[in-house]
């Protein structure tokens, strides 16, 4: 741009950048058109204050074409005058639960008269006794907020409901009744006198859970599959976003009564723990929490049973020499989870007690099933190789057919012992860890087959028949005798590893899975103490 004074001659002229503000749309009106350049100043954020000016009339239309859609987002485009912000609701917060403390109810001369150990007590006693209530709240809540109004729009039918709440009301009275029993054993000054005999007696009716815990991966299953309709998933995040959910999805309220069932022992052994030893509840209380131990073992035996039959249920054959006995007959599911195979296909893996499965998982008719590959390994012909990082290069990979690079890390074989039965499979986890916990589970299944066979040869040596008829359980009590050796072996294992957690790897969360996400099986030896009436007992946890 040039200029020229009265004679003629050239002029020099400055040019200037202008900062305006965008945000102000009465500036416009006061710009005045001239021979200045004005650039408007946006948010730092904005791609176009990276771009220098430069003369590329293409290049200057891009970055005003960024900024455009930076300041249309913001709701900030200097084009347009700027409406006067209202205020935006806030979200509702969440309901929350009273967190109050016993200790907090007593009157400050109450408090001088107890002593540290009664105060603790009776808090850990509130502990059980708020739960109670806020239980009985919850699954009154999941009836109330969720099944009914479902029920009532037709968003389910009666039976789709039936089958993913299942007999969740008839808990209700049982916890109002532990409730009941609690308030009338405390005093007009809040303290609560004995409860060890009101423990002992209500606690064997927790086996009623047997069924509910048990159908529970049936339900969860059918619940992720209702989601994909938008009606049903719009109405779960509507009632997600409201208040009395707490934030809390409707399976979280579906799974409460299993989450209150494994923390009865640890609220038990805290009030025991702050029960004097010449107390009346000291023996009780004892009692009680070997019972509450022997019905949650009971439960993971009929859960784990009730899993095992719905996994065998989903299989599918492709050949009928793929049927073996021990699947159709197995009541035990040790672990399973999706692994790579050599060629880095999706293989989901069933470690029964006495068979190796892999499956392909594929849907038929809307029905998500597990397709049998290849031949099941039975546990008498499986050997495992615990293979190095980089031993097998994995395929698969477009990458891995231009380089070397590709080593495969985490991998294991399983084969059988005669080559001729059937293929070996390399297989690979998603970290250290898993293939770790997939070699001792498998460690641990193979070494449980060859004790139960040792012992079965044993019993068929002459001379040895009454013997070991002295000492082994009953004829009818062999399948629970062999279940608890694998949990004896896993305790032996984890010994052996220096005090670490013994734990079998079971589902490794997938999106398009059924599972309730990762679950880990584990075995616990309790000490043995002369007080307790059944001490042998382990404690095992839903």
């Amino acid at each position: 741009m040039v200029a020229y004074d009265e004679t003629g001659s050239l002029l020099p002229v400055k040019r200037t950048i202008q900062v305006i503000d965008v945000q102000n749309p009465s500036h416009k009106e006061s710009e005045e058109p001239s021979t200045k350049r004005v650039r408007p100043l946006g948010r730092v954020s904005s791609l176009a204050n990276l771009i220098s000016p430069v003369r590329n009339g293409a290049v200057r239309r891009f970055g005003q074409t960024i900024q455009s859609i930076t300041f249309r987002g913001d709701n900030k485009s200097p084009s347009c005058a700027q409406k006067p912000c209202s205020k935006a609701s806030a979200p509702t917060p969440p309901k929350r639960r009273n967190s109050k403390l016993w200790s907090e109810t007593l009157d400050v001369s109450m408090k001088e008269v107890l002593s540290a150990k009664e105060i603790k007590r009776n808090e850990a006693i509130f502990e059980l006794f708020r739960g109670e209530q806020d239980l009985i709240e919850d699954l009154k809540l999941a009836r109330k907020a969720y099944h009914d109004p479902m029920l009532k729009l037709c968003i389910m039918s009666e039976e789709e409901l039936t089958h993913i709440f299942g007999d969740l009301d008839s808990y209700i009275p049982l916890h109002e009744d532990l409730v009941r029993r609690l308030e009338e054993a405390t005093t007009p000054d809040g303290l609560v006198g004995e409860i060890g005999q009101i423990l002992v007696k209500w606690l064997p009716r927790l086996h009623g859970y047997k069924g509910y815990c048990s159908h529970q991966l049936a339900a969860k299953a059918l619940l992720d599959q209702k989601k994909q309709d938008p009606r049903v998933q719009d109405f779960l995040q509507r009632c997600l976003e409201s208040p009395f959910s707490r934030k809390l999805d409707l399976w979280s309220f579906l799974d409460i009564p299993r989450s209150r069932l494994v923390k009865y022992p640890l609220l038990l052994k805290e009030i025991l723990r702050h029960t004097p030893k010449d107390h009346p509840d000291a023996y009780t209380l004892a009692e009680a929490i070997c019972i509450i131990q022997g019905v949650l073992s009971d439960i993971n035996i009929k859960k784990g049973e009730s899993e095992c039959q719905y996994y065998i249920d989903k299989l599918e054959y492709l050949d009928e020499k793929q049927r073996d006995p021990r699947i159709e007959t197995s009541k035990t599911l040790l672990c399973h989870g999706e692994l790579r195979n050599k060629s880095g296909t999706k293989l989901y893996v069933f470690l029964f007690q006495d068979i190796l499965i892999l499956t392909r998982p594929v849907t038929r008719n809307e029905r998500h099933c597990y397709q049998v590959y290849r031949q099941p390994i039975p546990m008498q012909d499986l050997v495992l190789d615990d293979l190095q990082d980089g031993d097998v290069k994995m395929g698969g990979s477009f990458r891995g057919a231009f380089t070397n690079s590709d080593k495969a890390k985490n991998i294991f074989r399983v084969r059988f012992q005669d080559p001729t039965h059937g293929q070996s499979h390399t297989l690979q986890t998603t970290d250290i860890f898993h293939k770790q916990q997939w070699l001792n589970c498998i460690r641990t299944a193979m070494l449980a087959y060859q004790q139960i066979t040792s012992t079965a040869e044993l019993k068929e040596l002459p001379g040895v028949d009454e013997e070991c008829e002295e000492n082994s359980p009953p004829a009818e009590s062999f399948k629970i005798k062999r279940r608890s050796t694998v949990s004896e072996i896993l305790t032996v294992e984890a010994d052996n590893n220096n005090g670490s957690e013994c734990s079998l790897v079971t589902e490794m969360a997938d999106a398009s899975s059924t599972q309730t996400g990762p679950r880990r099986i584990s075995f616990e030896h309790r000490s043995k103490s002369k007080t307790l009436p059944c001490s042998k007992r382990k404690e095992t946890f839903v």
